[in-house]
This record gives structure tokens, C-alpha cells and sequence, in this order.
């Protein structure tokens, strides 16, 4: 016990003083938080004693105890009464580090001038699991955005110490498509989810991405891949809202424009690209942002 209590705190260090070099690089931008949460995905009781996959153990010590939420504040950021949040999710074999340096989403954040805050929460760690630990519990993603409303407020140069949710956008490359589904059937905000973005990970759960869509009239976007795994399913969810006489969009990736994305619910984008660069090889996760409701930094309809 005392030696896995030392790994933990080992762990626990290492953690902070990555996560405080991590803030450095993003100074230019904006203003990165990088913080250990209590309602993080993990640790969780799910994977207490680690996980298997493919005869290969994966140790809770190891990769479930990272408790680490990235939050972004985009410069000149202006904190109104009502916050919007973009919450993406990563995939197998990542982090939070790894996901916002190999898929420049603070760059594409920034860049699509949106007035919101971009928060990405440590899943497995470097781990081959779609997990969603404490987010798959009841209630667990109203526990963790009211974490991050209270982080803000407590930090210095976030102005206005009282404000309303906002819009909230899900987003998930890979293995992500298992925490949000969980979020949308569970997590207690529901109503507040306006968009739900699948980059390449319509892998099951498409009945719960399905009757959140039909009651919410939320903006679904899926783009897939020919060899991602997600074909299939993004081909028999097609079918089945054409049979309910749902109307949908599906389009090449090359031939969507900016217009459709904002003008059709939901919205199939098939690409050409490989799994991995969906999300930023052409600047995805910012086209996406640029065509969203949220509103733009420069011009707020909120005071």
C-alpha cells in the first residue's frame, strides 16, 4: 500500500508540473488552465483494478488516476452573463497534451473566433479504452461543468464571478463516442447540449445520439471514415432516419460548404482522410466552431 501511494503521489507531481509547463505554451493565445479535478473521468471505480485489452493490462496507477481538465480562455475573451463551452473528448492511446498539440484545437479554437471556452478533460490515459469513468455516471457531467463554473470563478482575471450556462457543444474523436453518449442519456444537462459533433467515432450508441437529435433539434455532425470502423454505422443510422422521413444531409467532405453545415440537422460527412485527421487536417474542429451557434468574440448578442 505504501508503495502505491508513493507511485501515486510520484504521479500526482508529475502531473502538476506538466500541466504548468503546458499553460506556458499557450500564453500568446490566450489564458490555459490545466488543473487535477475531483469530478474528472477518472480516477473511478470502473477501473479500479486497471484494465485489459487484447491480454494486455493496463494499470489503474498508470492509466486511470491522471485526473487532469485543460481549460481554455481565448484572448480577449469577454466573460457576459451567459458562458458557452465547447467540451471535447480524446481517443484511444492520448491525453490532454497529446490531443491539443496533435490536433491544434486551442490554434482551431482561436482561430474560428468563437466567444465560448474550450475545456478537454484527461480520459484513459495513453490507454486503448473508450471509458468515460465519472461522465458515465448519473448526474456526473452536471458535477463536472459545475467544476469547471466554480474553477472559473475562483481564478484571478476571470471579471464577472456570477454567470449563467450557456450553449454547450460535445465533441469526440475515436473512442470519445462513449462518454458522450453516456452525457446525453445521463448526465443531468442535457438540455443544454446544442451541438454534438462525432469526428470519426460512430462506433454504437447511435440510439442515444439519435433520440437526443429528435428531441432536442441539436446540430448532430458526423464525419467518417472508409476504414475508420464507423462506416457501417453511420450508413445504417442514414437509413434509418431516411425511413422515419427525417431530413438529413449527406455530403462529401470536399463538396460540403460552410452554408450547409449551418442550414441541415444532421449533417453525414464522408471523407477521404484517414482516422486521425479528421479532426484537424483541414481544419475541421474550426470549420465546425466558425458554422456553430455560439456566439463571436468580436460581436456578442449577450451583454
Amino acid at each position: 500500500m505504501k508503495v502505491f501511494s508513493a507511485a501515486l503521489l510520484l504521479l500526482a507531481a508529475t502531473v502538476v508540473r506538466a500541466g504548468n509547463n503546458l499553460e506556458m505554451q499557450y500564453t500568446n493565445s490566450g489564458r490555459l488552465i490545466v488543473t487535477p479535478f475531483a469530478s474528472a473521468p477518472f480516477p473511478h471505480q470502473s477501473r479500479a483494478e486497471g484494465h485489459k485489452y487484447k491480454d494486455k493490462l493496463y494499470p489503474s496507477a498508470e492509466n486511470y488516476s491522471d485526473s487532469t481538465v485543460a481549460i481554455f480562455l481565448p484572448k480577449n475573451f469577454r466573460d457576459t452573463a451567459r458562458v458557452d463551452f465547447a467540451i471535447h473528448f480524446h481517443g484511444w492511446n492520448n491525453t490532454v497534451a497529446g490531443t491539443l498539440s496533435g490536433f491544434r484545437l486551442i490554434e482551431q479554437f482561436v482561430g474560428s473566433g468563437k466567444n465560448a471556452i474550450l475545456v478537454v478533460p484527461e480520459g484513459p490515459h495513453n490507454a486503448p479504452d473508450s471509458a468515460g469513468g465519472k461522465l458515465e455516471d448519473q448526474d456526473g457531467f452536471k458535477n463536472f461543468i459545475g467544476e469547471v463554473v466554480a474553477t472559473l470563478q475562483q481564478r484571478d482575471g476571470f471579471k464577472r464571478k456570477k454567470f449563467s450556462l450557456g450553449r454547450v457543444i460535445l465533441s469526440g474523436h475515436s473512442g470519445g463516442y462513449r462518454v458522450i453518449s453516456a452525457i446525453l442519456d445521463r448526465g443531468g444537462l442535457t438540455d443544454a447540449v446544442r451541438g454534438v459533433w462525432l469526428f470519426d467515432v460512430l462506433y454504437a450508441e447511435t440510439d442515444k445520439f439519435l433520440a437526443w437529435s429528435e428531441r432536442s433539434h441539436g446540430r448532430l455532425l458526423n464525419i467518417y471514415t472508409d476504414h475508420g470502423g464507423t462506416k457501417a454505422d453511420s450508413e445504417a443510422m442514414m437509413a434509418l432516419l431516411k425511413k422515419r422521413g427525417t431530413p438529413f444531409l449527406a455530403t462529401e467532405e470536399a463538396q460540403l460548404t460552410p452554408a450547409e453545415l449551418k442550414n441541415h440537422r444532421p449533417v453525414f460527412i464522408h471523407t477521404d482522410l484517414p482516422h486521425n485527421d479528421v479532426v484537424a487536417k483541414r481544419n475541421q474542429f474550426c470549420l465546425f466552431l466558425k458554422t456553430s451557434a455560439l456566439d463571436d468574440r468580436k460581436k456578442s448578442s449577450v451583454p
